[in-house]
C-alpha cells in the first residue's frame, strides 16, 4: 500500500483518509493516532466499547505471560509494555481522565506442591528469556502481601507486569479521539463494502472473521467481579496471578474496592455464565486470598476473545486489499498490545512501509486456514481472559 499524506481542508472532501471498524481499544486508539496526524478519520461502531474490553482484567503481564513456544508474541508485548507508561500519560493529560494504572507489578504464587513445581518450570524458562523474574519464599511473599493463604508454597515477583482499567481505558480513548477530530458512527458493518475510506482498518475483534476471512475465532472467558465490603480498598496491592490446585487464576485489585476474578479458557461463542465456572473460579480465588470469602460478588459476565490459530494478533494489510488493514486477532493480549498496535498501524498508514515488528504477524502467515467453528469441551481455567 501506498502512505497517506494528511488530507487538506476542504468543505466538500467527504471520503475519510481512514475509516475504523470497531470501537474498542485498538480501534480506538488507532483512530487517535491517526486523526492526531491530521488524517480525516471515521470509526465505526454501533456500541463502543461493548466487546472484549468490557470484560477484560487489564493486566499489562508481558512477562507472566511469556508462554513457551511465543517467543515473537513475547517480543511484541514487551515492546508494547515499554510504551506503556508513557501512552498512559499521555492519554491522561489530553483527556484528563483517569485509567486506572497502576504499576505495584505482579505476584505469580503456587498453591500446593504441585502447583509450585508447574509454576517453576515457567518462571525457569521466562527467566531463560533474560526476563525480570524473581522467586520469593512464603515468608516474602506474605511480607508484600499478608492477605495471601497460609498454604501457599512460594511464589515470584514479575514488578515490570502493571495493569489498567479497561472500563476507564475506553472512554478515553474515545474522548481522546474524538478531540483529536475523529468521527463516531454507530452503525454496523456487515461488509467492508459498507464503509468508504482510502484505507479501511478492520479492529472489529471476532467480528472480523465475518468481514476478512481470516482465522479469528471467539474464545469465551468467564469473569467475577467482587467489592470489599464497606467500600474500602482491597487487602492486597500486586495482581495476583496463582496456581491452585491445577487452576490458574488471576486476582486484579482496583484502587475503588473491586476485584476482578478470572478466567475461563473455553472454545466456545456464546456468552452464557455457568455455575461450574463461577464455583472453580471462588474456590480457586479464595483457596489463594481467604478473605474474599467476605467479598461482595457484583458481577459474573462472560465474554469472547478474538483468538486466532499461532495466539498472536494478525497486523497489516490483507494479501488480497492492500487498502484493506487488520489489527485483530488480539485473543488475551488486546489491552497490553493496544499502543504498540496504534502506533504500527498509524505508521504504515501514513508511511506505506511495514515496520519491521509487523512481519511476524502478517495476515498471510496462516496459508489455507479456515475459522475454527464454535464449539468445545467444557471450560478450564488455566491461562488467562484479556491482558
Amino acid at each position: 500500500m501506498t502512505g497517506r499524506s494528511p488530507s487538506p481542508p476542504s468543505s466538500d472532501r467527504v471520503r475519510p483518509d481512514v475509516a475504523v471498524v470497531g470501537a474498542g481499544p485498538i480501534g480506538l486508539a488507532i483512530a487517535w493516532r491517526c486523526a492526531a496526524r491530521g488524517l480525516r478519520v471515521v470509526v465505526h461502531d454501533p456500541a463502543p466499547g461493548s466487546g472484549a474490553s468490557a470484560v477484560a482484567a487489564g493486566m499489562l503481564s508481558p512477562v507472566a505471560e511469556a508462554y513457551f513456544g511465543e517467543r515473537q508474541l513475547t517480543g511484541l508485548l514487551l515492546a508494547s509494555a515499554a510504551r506503556w507508561p508513557a501512552f498512559a500519560a499521555e492519554l491522561t493529560e489530553t483527556t484528563g481522565a483517569e485509567i486506572g494504572y497502576r504499576t505495584e507489578g505482579t505476584l505469580m504464587v503456587g498453591l500446593t506442591g504441585d502447583d509450585l513445581a508447574e509454576a517453576r518450570r515457567l518462571w525457569a524458562y521466562q527467566q531463560g528469556l533474560g526476563l525480570p523474574v524473581t522467586p520469593l519464599r512464603p515468608s516474602e511473599l506474605r511480607d508484600r502481601e499478608p492477605a495471601l493463604a497460609p498454604r501457599v508454597r512460594g511464589g515470584a515477583l514479575a514488578p515490570t507486569d502493571h495493569q489498567v482499567d479497561p472500563r476507564l481505558l475506553v472512554p478515553a480513548l474515545r474522548t481522546a479521539a474524538q478531540r483529536a477530530g475523529a468521527v463516531l458512527v454507530p452503525q454496523p458493518v456487515r461488509s467492508l463494502s459498507d464503509v468508504d475510506g482510502q484505507v479501511t482498518v478492520v479492529a472489529a475483534g471476532c467480528g472480523a472473521a465475518a468481514l476478512t476471512g481470516l482465522p479469528v475465532r471467539p474464545v469465551k472467558g468467564q469473569v467475577l467481579r467482587l467489592r470489599a465490603p464497606d467500600g474500602v480498598a482491597p487487602g492486597f496491592r500486586h495482581v495476583i496471578r496463582g496456581y491452585a490446585d491445577g487452576e490458574h487464576v488471576y486476582l486484579v485489585p482496583r484502587a475503588d474496592g473491586e476485584v476482578v476474578l478470572g478466567a475461563t479458557v473455553e472454545e466456545r461463542s456464546d456468552t452464557t455464565v455457568t455455575a461450574g465456572a463461577v464455583q472453580r473460579l471462588l474456590r480457586a480465588g479464595v483457596d489463594l486470598l481467604p478473605e474474599l470469602a467476605e467479598y461482595d460478588l457484583v458481577e459474573a459476565v462472560a465474554g469472547l476473545r478474538p483468538g486466532t490459530p499461532d495466539n498472536a494478533p494478525i497486523l497489516g494489510p490483507l494479501p488480497d486489499r492492500p487498502d484493506v488493514l487488520a489489527a485483530t486477532g488480539h485473543h488475551r493480549h488486546g489491552i497490553v498490545l493496544t499502543p504498540i498496535t496504534a502506533d504500527l498501524i498509524a505508521d504504515l498508514v501514513l508511511g506505506g512501509v511495514p515496520d519491521p515488528l509487523l512481519a511476524p504477524f502478517r495476515a498471510d502467515r496462516f496459508g489455507g486456514a479456515a475459522v475454527a467453528a464454535p464449539g468445545g469441551p467444557e471450560p478450564t481455567l488455566k491461562g488467562d481472559l484479556w491482558s
